[in-house]
C-alpha cells in the first residue's frame, strides 16, 4: 500500500497549465526523490501535496484514503524558502512551530532540546534567527520540519548552505528517519545526491511525470552498451566491427558494443588474446546525464 499517491492531478493558474495528468506513487519508508528543471511544477505539485493549494482535477491519496486537512498534521515540509522569523529566539520558533504540529508545550520543549543536542546545536538555544548562518537556519528548519515525526517528510533543496560535513549528518539523519517508519520525499538539483540515497524518482517537465521509476532500473533502461576496460597490456585489438573504442586513457578503454555483441563477446576477445584484465564494468548513464536527456529531448516537443 502506498503512503501517497497522484492521480490524473491537474492544475491551472489562468490558461496556465502547470500540471497534467500527474500520476505518481511513493512507498512507505522510502526515499523518493522529485527531480525537473526550474517552472517544470515541482513546487506545484508539492503545495497540492501539502493541501496549500487544491489540485483542480485528479486525486490525493494519503494513506490509502482521500487526502483531508487533518493529514496535515502527519506531514512535515520544508520548502527551499526558509520562513524563519527572525527576532525570535531558536527553541521559541522551534517550540511554536512544534506546538503548530500538535505538540504540548512541555512535549515541544523536550523533543527540540533533543533535537538540538543531537545536532550539536544546542548552545544555540537562546541565540535570535538572525544570528545564524545560512547553514545554521537550514539546520534549525530540518528540525521544525522533522520534530513532530511525522510519517511523510518533503524536503525542497535540504543540502542548500550546507558545507560537506553538515550534508553528510542531515544526509545519515534522513536516512535514520526512514529506518523509524517515515518516508521522505525530496526535489533537488544535486543528482549526485538524488544517485546516492534515492530508491525511486519522478522527473517531471512542463508538468508532466516524463520518466518513473527505480533508479536502478532507469540506469538499466538508458543504458547504452558501453564497458570500461582495463588491461596490463595495451596492446590487445579490437575488432571495430562488433567493438568500437569510444576512449582511451593508457591502459584504460571504453567499449560500446556493436552489431548484436555482448559483454561475453568482449570477454571472449580478451581471453582468446590472453588479456591479463584489471577491471571490467560496464558503465551506466548517471541520473545528470539522463536529467540533461531527457529534458532537452522534451523542449523540442
Amino acid at each position: 500500500m502506498a503512503i501517497l499517491e497522484l492521480k490524473q492531478v491537474n492544475k491551472y493558474y489562468d490558461k496556465y497549465h502547470a500540471l497534467r495528468d500527474v500520476s505518481l506513487s511513493i512507498e512507505p519508508q522510502s526515499i523518493f526523490g522529485l527531480l525537473g528543471p526550474n517552472g517544470a511544477g515541482k513546487t506545484t505539485m508539492i503545495r497540492i501535496i501539502t493541501g496549500i493549494t487544491a489540485a483542480d482535477k485528479g486525486d490525493v491519496v494519503f494513506n490509502d484514503k482521500p487526502f483531508q486537512e487533518h493529514h496535515v498534521e502527519e506531514i512535515g515540509y520544508m520548502p527551499e524558502e526558509r520562513g524563519l522569523y527572525k527576532k525570535m529566539k531558536v527553541w521559541e520558533q522551534l517550540v511554536y512551530l512544534a506546538q503548530l504540529k500538535g505538540l504540548s508545550a512541555k512535549d515541544a520543549k523536550d523533543r527540540v532540546y533533543a533535537w538540538m543536542e543531537k545536532m550539536d546545536i544546542k548552545d544555540w538555544w537562546n541565540k535570535k534567527i538572525e544570528e545564524l548562518s545560512k547553514g545554521m537556519s537550514q539546520k534549525i528548519q530540518f528540525i521544525s520540519t522533522v520534530v513532530h515525526e511525522p510519517r511523510l517528510i518533503i524536503l525542497d533543496e535540504p543540502f542548500s548552505g550546507l558545507d560537506p560535513v553538515n550534508s553528510v549528518l542531515i544526509q545519515n539523519e534522513i536516512e535514520e528517519l526512514r529506518l523509524k517508519g517515515a518516508t521522505i520525499l525530496f526535489s533537488t538539483h544535486r543528482m549526485e545526491q538524488v544517485e546516492e540515497i534515492c530508491e525511486q524518482i519522478a522527473l517531471i517537465n512542463k508538468g508532466k511525470i516524463i520518466l518513473n521509476g527505480r533508479v536502478k532500473d532507469i540506469k538499466q533502461q538508458f543504458k547504452q552498451n558501453l564497458y570500461s576496460v582495463e588491461l596490463l597490456d595495451p596492446g590487445i585489438q579490437f575488432r571495430n566491427d562488433y567493438f568500437n573504442v569510444v576512449s582511451r586513457d593508457a591502459n584504460q578503454f571504453k567499449i560500446k558494443l556493436a552489431n548484436g555483441a555482448t559483454s561475453k563477446d568482449l570477454l571472449k576477445t580478451l581471453v582468446e588474446q590472453d588479456a591479463d584484465v584489471l577491471s571490467f564494468r560496464e558503465v551506466l548513464p548517471s541520473l545528470n546525464e539522463i536529467f540533461i536527456k531527457q529534458v532537452t529531448e522534451g523542449t523540442h516537443e
